[in-house]
């Protein structure tokens, strides 16, 4: 029976033993006292650049010194347009008034400011640096001693160790004839094959003519005399040819491609396994030979003479060898060690902010509309030639519309088509043609829009519909029209019949030619028919779908409203009392082709790319998006659209008119309201006539004195708006007689007017929308606009006669589709305010801070769809601000609340870019004005001072980088535009701005340090924008002044903060180090000291003096920064451990520092690196590397190890057994070499309570004693940093720096060099597949070299690897001469990701097993250079030591 321990005794209850020594390291833990980081004044740069300038000029690498010249530019990039010419108009900057609208034009025709960084690609971490190739295209593979077991069982279970059976089995197709012979389909013929393996070990394939084996073999291949296995398919589909070795050819084929693949892996392999057997067998009679040899010649002579007498070319070369040549072979194909780090491998991108992209037009699902032919059941030959076939007897006209049954409204503007053949369109030319004189105005052919003719424009069956929220219930309504004749049900009436069509068709054609003559320009409502437009709500089309049944249309059911109830109904058809219209409608929904060319926009402007033919000429048709602000985006382009839709006109009760039943209404545009004002040509017209005319008449009603309207009236806005502009309506009765027995005046009295409506497009200076009811007046006195309203009705003097006493009978709705005129009431004030103070208008004081204040009551989707142009307005009264401050906060303020509503929108990106390519610093209009980033930076400070509006502050932190990133451009554009950037970076901006920087920053500081817990995201949030606009700072400004704001920063954490803190503090310094001239300004360079000086402080620029931290900066702080982390928990350590890693990773990929040299020069940076893990060497080696690690001399280890003094005069790093490092062996048991072979074992030995308290009282002085033991990830990262510095640096400095060390210290260093070798030693695939099925396991989500598995790998071989005749884990395998044969493998392509939620295939563990196999290489090679060095070196010190 054991003895228990003395420690165990002590317990005051059995089993809580591990409880009580947590509680222990706990308390030592939490009571040692970490002390204050030491603030270190960095250097002033830019005086040392100067002083120095020689040295630095003179340095071979000074492009690690200097700063490259025209490092930022601003570049002027044209718009793009989707359109040939410019949305905007020629003489729109002209014509406009409103300095709203000279924005607007402004901001749609001006070019993107970007301001550019030459190096920009290289102030990221490493994932975003320009050079690609991170990873090797080919990992090349290595064979391992410890892999000969796992190797020999996998060969064990594959096909060519199978004894006997059948290994393989299926159907082929074979011919056996002589390569000489022509080979056709019919050769071959259909076996069933059987592939198994004699009692000798040999393969056979046996053909069958079925699966049955009983039966007579039809043939058979032996596979011994077979040497390849090649694919043929020129010969057959799936065939594949079997070469023997006198040159005899078996053709087979398999049925499908995947037992191809199946069968030619298995013959591959065996035939491979053959070959290499023949091989083997020889090389073991050539070395059987050669051993005989050897053996007789004499044992006396010299190793050398007898290598060199030899005929081995192995033993020859090895005789030859030297250390330069072995330095040279090791270099041969060497890998940077950074290409299998996971992080490298993974390359994952998430997180990196994509490309800022410029505005551009809104991208919703487009698709296209073709509309082909309509026809109902009444046909007739109207034309002479046979070409057009039979028609429909009557002009038709077709006007299609999407409408959403979901949300209950119609999203698109109408398409009106013309599909009537010519001879049909021919019955409306005697109507129409003095029509288009009086009232819509002559079009002659000649006439272009934009270059193309405008009778290409007549007639467009294409249109192209845009849907920002596709979904299933989306339907396009096609409603039809004929000209006016009577009732709808009379109209219809002769379609529905069944008798004697050709009879029908000829009598409907008499009366149609009629009525065409008479009323061509009047139309009315015939039917209607409807079908779905999507899929589902990912906007695939229903391009299967076709149209209902044309229904017949109600008069009582004509409104929008009513149409969306109609459709509703349409989704029950078994519920329908629809009555439907014989017809067929022939319209093709498809998706735009990618060759999709001649389209307008809704505007008529073409699109690109735009032929000169005039055949399938598109037309986009507007989306009505609704008003929301996930929908909205910045207007890009030139639109000026009014929608108007008459609704309904109550004449029920009017006693004016005698006459008012068939209502038709006209629609005028008018700029005067004078007698003799003619109406604007501004109206769009219909398919057939003038691209704008002047009037727009709404369908008639026939004998209804209460009509509704569903048409809608599109007018093209002029650019400028006054109080005179007007929509006039005008009302007619039709008289729709058509008797040829009425005289001829009574014919000629078609129409007759019944009254007038009018309503101005401007009130209160905007654009007044949404639905109106207006009175009518039965005449139209002079200056009518001016009986607006009630009171000015009742109070004129003018002769108006109203109906119905002025009711509002006639109800209209207005929509308005423009990019330049604002219908917000806090907008429109505040633009016209500041368009008054432009004209010289005197400022009232506190007027400007209450419009201010007003825009907070902005409507989103205003501010969105403006935004480019509301905010250049905000920093352009910004920068023009005077003494005033209170107007430069609210201004401010402003800018805060449309940035934080547009992230509450998700709508950020389009901050961005305004940023980036519209964001344009004006010069201020005053010469003693600030320019915009110094008033921004105060304004920025006042209200993070403020402690009343702690909402403001809040947002303000959170979405600080506007702010910030406002600021660097507006910087970057005052040095390069007013040519600052050429003096000297001390000159360049006055101390002002820079005082007031300052004082931004101390600002922020409490915010972060002290609120952190309070608001999180926001101090997480502005952290980050700080270091990013700090690192654009040194860029531009004095740098030495920058370093000291970064200090001022740093200085404002403690070692004490929370885990929170200390990542705040690590994202700020890796975001800062990221600088695209980090090295540069580290000034890899000697500071040469006076002789006195040099001698009393060796240890400078080797250590983490305060020298060092001042004269490298921002690598000093960092590094000082990563080894006091390193004494804290887990979740610290690892943060900095990852920003030390990732940083080094982009040196080491940085394609302009990628010469040795340089190389050098920057692994000199890190050199410090060295003392830090010197002074934890402890923590990173652990009990287990100790003992596992061999010692080449018989001379003691522990002698140097347990008497190392630190040059701190610290206690022994690695004598120090605290149980909370993890690092003193169990029991207290020491460290005794047994053996020259390097086994260590353990003494026993006992310890208690009270002597590990006085083990931690003794070692409280070493900075390591309190801290817990790093893992097994922690130790690789911080030994991959390393051995990247080891590799680099140059040989002189790596030797100066040992000379530095006294015998004692230099084995330390060995030490860590057999560390390395251990943490990164090849665990073989047995281990690490295991390892990667564990990790794939449910909970654990890392790979084998990441914390949990690799402890797990780490644990499993000390467990079955520590017996003394455990195979090499850093060697390659051994030829043995008992014909053991070991796979060769190939370059296999690299995989680099493995998914382990999914499960861990054979292919991701051989992929692991070959990264660690490179690593372990890579590792070796690198510390095999290192000791040859250091041999070097240090011989005669070493060999004094071992005498």
């Amino acid at each position: 029976m054991s003895e228990v321990r003395k420690f165990t005794k002590r317990l005051s209850k059995p089993g809580t033993a591990a409880e009580l020594r947590q509680s222990v390291s706990e308390a030592v833990r939490s009571s040692f006292v970490l002390e204050k980081t030491k603030v270190v004044e960095p250097l002033d740069y830019e005086n040392v650049i100067l002083q120095r300038r020689v040295q630095i000029y003179s340095d071979p690498l000074r492009d690690l010194l200097i700063f490259p010249i025209e490092d930022v530019s601003i570049s002027i990039i044209g718009r793009q347009r989707r359109t040939v010419q410019s949305t905007v108009p020629e003489d729109a900057l002209k014509k406009a008034q409103s300095l709203f609208v000279k924005e607007c034009i402004k901001t749609y025709s001006s070019d993107w400011y970007v301001v550019n960084y030459k190096y920009e690609e290289y102030s990221g971490d490493f994932r975003m640096l320009p050079c690609k190739s991170f990873r090797p295209d080919k990992i090349p593979s290595h064979v391992f001693e410890i892999d000969e077991d796992f190797e020999k069982d996998e060969d064990s279970s594959s096909l060519c160790s199978q004894k006997g059976g059948v290994i393989k089995q299926g159907w082929l197709h074979k011919a056996n004839i002589n390569s000489t012979i022509t080979v056709t389909m019919k050769v071959f013929k259909r076996r069933y094959f059987y592939l198994s393996q004699l009692t000798d070990g040999s393969y056979i394939l046996n053909s069958y003519k079925d699966e049955k084996i009983s039966k007579e073999s039809k043939g058979c291949i032996f596979l011994d005399a077979c040497n390849d296995v090649v694919q043929c398919p020129k010969m057959r589909r799936y065939a594949f040819e079997l070469k023997t070795i006198d040159k005899y050819s078996h053709y087979l084929a398999a049925e499908t491609e995947q037992e191809m693949e199946e069968w030619l892996v298995t013959l591959r392999k065996i035939i491979q396994s053959n070959t290499e057997s023949l091989v083997q067998e020889k090389k073991d009679a050539v070395e059987s030979v050669q051993d005989d040899e050897s053996s007789t010649q004499g044992k006396s002579e010299n190793i050398l003479e007898s290598l060199e007498r030899s005929m081995h070319p192995e033993l020859m070369k090895y005789g030859r060898e030297t250390d330069q040549l072995n330095k040279l072979s090791r270099n041969d194909g060497r890998q940077n060690i950074f290409s299998f780090d996971p992080e490298v491998q993974r390359l994952d991108f998430s997180g990196i902010e994509p490309d800022v992209k410029p505005f551009e037009e809104k991208c919703s699902r487009r698709f296209v509309v073709c509309c082909q032919d309509f026809s109902l059941n009444l046909l007739a030959q109207l034309s002479d030639t046979a070409e057009e076939g039979p028609t429909n007897v009557e002009p038709f006209f077709l006007s299609l519309a999407l409408f959403d049954l979901k949300n209950n409204c119609k999203i698109s503007a109408d398409f009106h088509v013309d599909l009537n053949p010519p001879s049909v369109r021919d019955m409306l030319l005697d109507n129409s043609e003095p029509r288009t004189e009086g009232t819509q105005g002559h079009c002659p052919v000649q006439s272009l829009v934009h270059g193309i003719p405008e009778s290409c424009l007549r007639y467009i069956k294409w249109g192209v519909f845009s849907v920002t929220n596709p979904h299933t219930e989306i339907f396009l309504v096609a409603r039809v029209e004929k000209v006016l004749q009577g009732s709808i049900a009379h109209c219809v009436e002769p379609y529905m019949k069944n008798s004697d069509p050709g009879k029908t068709a000829q009598k409907v054609h008499k009366v149609a030619k009629q009525v065409c003559s008479r009323l061509g320009q009047y139309r009315m409502p015939f039917g209607w028919a409807a079908r779905p437009v999507f899929k589902d709500s990912q906007g695939t089309l229903d391009a299967n779908g076709k149209f209902s049944p044309l229904y017949k249309q109600d008069s009582g059911k004509l409104s929008n409203e009513d149409m969306l109830k109609l459709l509703a109904e349409y989704k029950k058809p078994e519920k329908t009392k629809l009555q439907v219209i014989p017809a067929q409608l022939n319209i093709v929904i498809k998706d735009i082709p990618l060759d999709f060319t001649n389209c307008f926009t809704a505007s008529f402007i073409p699109i690109k790319p735009f032929g000169k033919g005039c055949e399938d000429i598109a037309v986009e048709v507007e989306e009505l998006v609704p008003e929301v602000a996930k929908y909205c985006y910045p207007f890009t382009v030139y639109k000026n659209h009014l929608y108007v839709y008459p609704l309904h006109l109550k004449y029920e009760n009017q006693k004016v008119f005698a006459k008012a039943r068939n209502i038709a209404v006209c629609l005028e545009f008018r700029d005067s309201d004078e007698v003799d004002a003619k109406p604007l040509k501004c109206i769009y017209g219909k398919p057939g006539g003038p691209l704008l005319t002047t009037n727009a008449y709404a369908a008639v009603l026939h004998h209804n004195q209460s009509p509704e309207f569903y048409d809608e009236i599109k007018i093209e806005l002029p650019i400028h708006l006054h109080q005179k502009h007007h929509l006039l309506f005008t009302f007619y009765h039709v008289s729709c007689e058509i008797s040829t027995k009425a005289t001829s005046k009574k014919q000629d009295t078609v129409e007759t007017q019944v009254g007038y409506a009018w309503v101005p497009l401007l009130k209160d200076g905007r654009i007044a929308t949404l639905e109106r009811h207006l009175p009518v007046s039965s005449n139209l006195p002079p200056g009518y606009l001016g009986l607006g309203d009630t009171e000015s009705r009742k109070q004129s003097s003018m002769d108006a006669k109203w109906v119905d006493g002025a009711k509002p009978l006639f109800k209209i709705r207005i929509h308005l589709d423009s990019t330049i005129y604002t219908q917000d009431m806090h907008l429109h004030k505040f633009f016209h305010y500041c368009q008054l103070v432009q004209a010289g208008a005197k400022e009232v004081p506190g007027e400007l801070v209450k419009y201010l204040k007003c825009l907070h009551a902005m409507e989103i989707q205003v501010m969105i769809q403006f935004l480019p142009v509301i905010l250049m307005q905000l920093f352009r009264v910004l920068t023009n601000v005077t003494q005033e401050d209170e107007v430069a906060v609210n201004c401010t303020m402003v800018l805060l609340h449309i940035v934080s509503t547009c992230h509450e929108e998700g709508l950020d990106h389009y901050l961005r870019s305004f940023i980036k390519y519209v964001f344009r610093a004006e010069k201020p209009s005053a010469k003693q004005v600030k320019m915009t980033h110094e008033i921004l930076v105060l304004s920025m400070a006042t209200i993070l001072k403020q402690s009343a509006d702690f909402l403001a502050i809040n947002k303000l932190l959170k979405y600080s980088w506007f702010f910030f990133e406002a600021l660097a451009k507006s910087m970057a554009m005052y040095l390069l535009e007013e040519n600052k950037i050429k003096l000297p970076r001390g000159q360049r901006f006055p101390e002002s701005y820079q005082h007031a920087l300052h004082s931004l920053l101390l600002a922020i500081i409490p915010h972060v340090t002290i609120r952190y817990n309070e608001i999180p995201e926001e101090s997480r949030n502005v952290n980050f924008s700080l270091a990013n606009f700090l690192k654009r700072c040194l860029t531009f400004m004095d740098r030495g002044f920058v370093f000291n704001l970064i200090n001022d920063y740093i200085s404002g954490f403690s070692p004490k903060d929370p885990k929170l803190l200390v990542e705040y503090k690590f994202e700020f310094l890796q975001t800062v180090c990221n600088h695209e001239h980090y090295i540069p300004l580290n000034l890899p360079m000697t500071f040469s000291k006076p002789k006195l000086q040099r001698v009393q402080d060796i240890n400078l620029e080797y250590s983490l003096t305060d020298e060092y931290c001042r004269h490298h900066f921002l690598v000093g702080m960092l590094l000082r920064e990563a080894s006091i982390a390193l004494q804290d928990n887990y979740d610290i350590r690892y943060t900095a451990i990852s920003v030390l890693k990732n940083l080094l990773i982009k040196h080491a990929f940085d394609n302009r520092y990628q010469h040795k040299n340089q190389q050098a020069k920057i692994a000199q940076l890190y050199l410090p690196l060295f003392g830090v893990l010197l002074e934890n060497l402890q923590r990173v080696a652990g009990h287990e590397a100790l003992t596992s690690c061999p010692v080449s001399s018989p001379a003691s280890r522990d002698e140097f190890i347990c008497s190392f003094p630190s040059p701190s005069s610290r206690s022994s790093l690695i004598a120090d057994k605290d149980p909370a490092c993890g690092a003193a062996l169990p029991n207290g048991h020491a460290i005794k070499r047994e053996d020259s072979k390097g086994s260590l074992n353990l003494e026993g030995a006992t310890s208690s309570l009270d002597q590990c308290e006085n083990i931690r009282r003794s070692s409280m002085r070493s900075s390591v004693s309190h801290c817990s033991r790093l893992d097994q990830f922690e130790i690789r990262t911080l030994l991959m940093c390393y051995l990247y510095i080891v590799k680099m640096i140059s040989e002189d400095t790596l030797l100066a720096y040992w000379n530095k060390f006294s015998p004692q210290e230099l084995i330390n260093v060995l030490v860590l060099l057999e560390v390395c070798l251990f943490h990164f030693r090849y665990v073989g695939k047995r281990n690490i597949a295991s390892s990667c099925m564990r990790a794939s396991g449910p909970g654990e989500r890392r790979l084998a070299v990441s914390p949990p598995a690799s402890c797990r790998v780490h644990d499993a071989w000390l467990s079955k690897h520590t017996a003394a005749d455990r195979k090499s884990q850093t060697m390659p395998a051994l030829r043995s001469r008992a014909g053991v044969r070991l796979q060769h493998l190939g370059s296999l392509e690299t995989s680099f990701t493995l998914n382990h939620n999914a499960g861990t295939s054979e292919a991701d563990i051989v992929h692991q097993a070959l990264l660690e196999g490179n690593i372990a290489t890579e590792v070796c090679l690198t510390v095999l250079d290192t000791i040859s060095f250091f041999t070097q070196s240090f011989k005669d010190r070493m060999d004094s030591l071992l005498l």
